[in-house]
């Protein structure tokens, strides 16, 4: 059983706008923070934002601060990206992580290490 699944993702002309979703139906999700995290072709991975369990502490990249809202809801077990302003830099495959934190429920980090569940990722493509 996957343990996230992500959905949303799609084809965009630049400054249009995309709200990716996170499911976990198999977590607990109130324990676990959420990060979301992309890489274009030929790339890294790149962390783009992050939320902690709680929903108190929110991280952004520079490149997406002042566009990209990140939220969730746990009695939906949902995490979201509202993406705005799309520019052709922003195309990628967009993954979201969950990482267990029933003690740090204020904390999310911005590295991939962190993270202990990873969904299968969608397809984000911003055209010029």
């Amino acid at each position: 059983q996957l343990q996230l699944v992500e959905s949303g993702g799609g084809l965009v002309q630049s400054g249009g706008s995309l709200t990716l979703s996170c499911e976990a139906p198999g977590l607990t999700l109130h324990y676990y923070a959420i990060g979301w995290f992309r890489q274009a072709p030929g790339k890294e991975r790149e962390a783009v934002s992050c939320i902690s369990s709680n929903d108190i502490s929110t991280y952004y990249v520079d490149s997406v601060k002042g566009r990209f809202t990140i939220s969730r809801d746990n009695g939906k077990k949902t995490g979201y990206l509202q993406m705005n302003g799309l520019k052709p830099e922003d195309t990628g495959v967009y993954y979201c992580a969950a990482s267990f934190r029933p003690n740090d429920q204020g904390v999310c980090d911005m590295f991939g290490e962190r993270y202990d569940y990873w969904g299968q990722g969608t397809q984000v493509t911003v055209s010029s």
